[in-house]
């Protein structure tokens, strides 16, 4: 498996991976996935400022990782949002971590100081806890829950904000 750097032909394979957790769970709270063009401005956007990060296993995307700005307010320029989603038929192959090493090395040498996860809370047939677990295994810990903030599958949605220190 390869970590390396996203590129704009990339786009179509992240969006499938993305497409999985858009339409089957409650992990992430866009409603429509995004078209090829939004994905791969996207990455351009976020490749601008932040590391996007893919693994690739033969050929394939398998998963991918960002980190993006909290706030756009200079004062937070140390503080980022991380983002992960790994394909379905992958998970637990410790893809997420190597992932994961590879963002925060990269953060790092950045000067970033500060990273934060906002994860869906809650269990049902759309999401369960383990990105939580997964988060808490890497050094987070929560840091701030929201009641009833986001609303998908006809139903209210918990988030709880999770922080690690470099």
């Amino acid at each position: 498996m390869l970590i390396r750097k996203a590129v704009i032909e990339d786009a179509k394979s992240i969006n499938a991976i993305y497409d999985e957790y858009v339409k089957h769970t409650a992990i992430t709270f866009e409603y429509e996935t995004p078209s090829t063009k939004e994905m791969e401005r996207r990455i351009a956007t976020i490749s601008s400022r932040y590391p996007f990060l893919v693994a690739e296993d033969k050929g394939l995307i398998i998963g991918y990782a960002y980190a993006s700005a909290l706030s756009p307010r200079a004062a937070y320029q140390w503080s980022v949002e991380t983002s992960i989603y790994v394909d379905d038929k992958k998970k637990r192959q410790g893809i997420g971590r190597k992932l994961y090493a590879a963002l925060e090395e990269a953060l790092k040498a950045q000067g970033i100081i500060n990273l934060y996860a906002c994860i869906a809370y809650g269990e049902d047939e759309h999401l369960n806890k383990d990105s939580i677990v997964f988060h808490e295994s890497l050094g987070y810990v929560t840091v701030g829950h929201f009641h009833q903030c986001g609303y998908k599958f006809d139903r209210w949605y918990d988030v709880v904000w999770m922080e690690k220190k470099l």
